[in-house]
């Protein structure tokens, strides 16, 4: 499978061009999270469990505030971001909540260069592999900076949604990791609106491919749950069926919209 040379320098402008609109969007509320709302949801709360104490490494951060949350919960963090802007907004809201939260800014196969350390915990989620070409490296990154006996804990999008158009009425991509996604987008999913363009390169992974990151790179598998909703309304034609649930109206709860993995080191 061939791989954009530029797909970090094309990401990386993706990204910062979000972030922009992201800090000011209602979807990520940056004024309620910083008066204490938590932005974790239940999922990842109930399978990362009692982390006071717990040091963890967050992959893919974005601005942090999923980093911070876990801080406010007694865990020491680091997150990690391709991001420069987004890191730069995580760094400043550490120091608005006068937490002690790390932040580091590379690209994540570049990591064990830029961060010393193992960790009891690494945590990613939401969208989060689908911006990596190679999901072998990722596994590698994972158990490298994972404490023997530590846990990886993973929530993310289901893979079969990312199948769909994105007004959900066919399929118009593979679910296996063919070839780069190459897509010229406007607006985000906060702000469909929003008035920024850009282009961003993706990957599809199936389950497979990722439980093969994982295994083949010395990690048992614990637990893996699915789910038939989404706990953020960023997908089109959704409604909300429960606090911070949401389907695909079209679908109803006949498609897999969330899953997550815990694996041990």
């Amino acid at each position: 499978m061939q791989i954009p040379e530029d797909y970090l320098e094309k990401n990386k402008a993706c990204w910062n061009k979000r972030t922009s609109v992201h800090i000011g969007s209602d979807f990520y509320n940056v004024k309620g999270f910083l008066e204490g709302t938590t932005s974790l949801n239940d999922t990842e709360l109930e399978l990362l469990g009692d982390i006071k104490g717990k040091s963890i490494l967050h992959l893919q951060c974005h601005f942090g505030q999923d980093s911070l949350s876990l801080a406010r919960m007694g865990a020491k963090v680091t997150g990690a971001d391709l991001s420069d802007d987004a890191i730069a907004k995580a760094r400043e809201l550490n120091e608005q909540l006068q937490l002690d939260a790390t932040f580091v800014c590379c690209d994540l196969y570049s990591l064990p260069q830029h961060l010393q350390g193992q960790f009891d915990i690494v945590f990613t989620s939401y969208g989060t592999i689908g911006w990596l070409p190679d999901l072998q490296r990722w596994g590698q990154v994972v158990r490298h900076f994972l404490k023997p006996g530590g846990r990886f804990v993973m929530v993310d999008f289901h893979p079969v949604v990312w199948m769909f158009n994105s007004d959900f009425t066919g399929i118009a991509y593979n679910y296996f990791n063919t070839e780069a996604i190459i897509e010229q987008s406007q607006g985000t999913y906060t702000d469909r609106e929003a008035p920024i363009a850009y282009e961003e390169i993706g990957w599809n992974h199936s389950l497979e491919e990722l439980f093969s990151g994982l295994l083949k790179n010395g990690l048992r598998i614990s637990d893996f749950r699915e789910y038939d909703y989404s706990h953020y309304n960023c997908f089109a034609h959704m409604e909300q069926i429960a606090d911070r649930k949401y389907h695909i109206a079209p679908m109803g709860n006949k498609l897999p919209l969330m899953y997550a993995i815990v694996a041990e080191g």
